[in-house]
């Protein structure tokens, strides 16, 4: 056979080989985390994060066939020292990268709070092009380094049109997540990350972006000023415990509690009178502890169970997790919304019908 050479790109079409010019451009912006993490030459200890956005992409050759890339290394820190006004500034460097025509973005940190970042930034961005959410377990010392194959991956989907629209993904072990419904699950494994009320919403396959089912509902997209925001609580509800840091949040200043009751969204009855006093005054959202399925409405009678608590006042997060349902309270808090509009965001959300 004689004539131009043909391969498979990113979208999985045989093709003559794409001229760089007419390549897909993406921005990685990366926070560090264990992805960039290594030893120091001045340090016999653990592995910080050290390694900047052009260092990650000097790792993984295959990316100059897929993207033209630029690099910004936005933070280099833990993820679990990220602030919300990092992500806050965040947000808004990825909307610039867009404006600049950056045709997608990819950002690398730290697994500890992927789950939360990715979610809080699917709140701040409008949906358009594909901003993925990626990193690492097994850090750049290590055998079987999973950083490079997750950030090849995460370039390729976010050079794909097929992940246009979809809100932010996470994108690791070749699986894709919305950031609605991904969680950590696991301390150690690469196959970590998993959406278990849903599942993913597709892979990545010989470099072909598969994307099978897309989420429905859009994501209410929030304004959040520059600054601190109100602080929201979260309280895991246990066996047998008690009131008393309920009825402490007020005077400690928070602004609003998010609750992760029991199975469908049960609580002590002894803890009721409290949180009923607590949401004549803010909001206190219901979420469950379980991490997966969502708060229950109109199932149980028992004082403490989900008809009781939404009968006196409190809210049922749906579908999303205490650490998903504290992030969207806290930047409804933050644009100043009282409790109805905040009721009626987390029943819009979830795809519930006002009775």
């Amino acid at each position: 056979m004689t004539g131009r050479p043909i391969r498979h790109n990113w979208r999985g079409k045989s093709h003559v080989k794409t001229a760089r010019s007419e390549l897909p451009t993406v921005t990685v912006f990366a926070l560090g985390g264990t992805i960039a993490s290594t030893k120091s030459s001045q340090s016999e200890g653990g592995v910080t994060p050290q390694l900047g956005a052009a260092e990650l992409i000097a790792a993984v050759p295959q990316l100059d066939e897929i993207a033209q890339l630029t690099a910004e290394t936005f933070r280099q820190t833990p993820s679990g020292d990220l602030s919300f006004q990092d992500i806050v500034a965040l947000a808004a460097a990825i909307e610039k990268a867009r404006e600049d025509g950056a045709s997608g973005t990819v950002v690398t940190q730290g697994t500890d709070t992927i789950e939360e970042t990715s979610f809080a930034l699917d709140l701040l961005l409008p949906p358009g092009r594909p901003v993925v959410v990626t990193g690492a377990m097994r850090n750049p010392t290590l055998a079987g380094a999973d950083g490079p194959a997750n950030l090849l991956s995460a370039v390729q989907v976010a050079s794909s049109q097929a992940a246009a629209g979809l809100g932010v993904l996470v994108v690791l072990n070749d699986e894709i997540h919305t950031a609605r419904f991904v969680r950590k699950t696991h301390t150690s494994s690469p196959a970590t990350f998993r959406s278990i009320t849903a599942g993913p919403i597709g892979w990545v396959t010989e470099g072909q972006v598969r994307v099978a089912l897309a989420p429905t509902g859009p994501t209410p997209t929030l304004v959040v000023p520059q600054g601190k925001p109100p602080a929201v609580a979260l309280l895991t509800m246990s066996l047998s415990c008690d009131s008393r840091l309920i009825d402490s949040l007020e005077n400690l200043g928070y602004q609003g509690l998010v609750v992760e009751g029991f199975g469908g969204g049960h609580v002590p009855a002894q803890l009721v009178p409290a949180l009923e006093r607590l949401a004549a005054r803010l909001p206190v959202v219901l979420a469950s502890r379980t991490g997966s399925g969502e708060t229950l409405q109109q199932t149980y009678g028992f004082p403490g169970s989900e008809r009781d608590l939404l009968a006196r006042g409190l809210i049922a997060a749906g579908f999303l997790d205490g650490l998903k349902a504290r992030i969207l309270l806290t930047f409804l808090l933050a644009e100043k919304r009282d409790v109805t509009t905040i009721r009626e965001t987390f029943d819009n959300f979830n795809g519930r019908q006002p009775e």
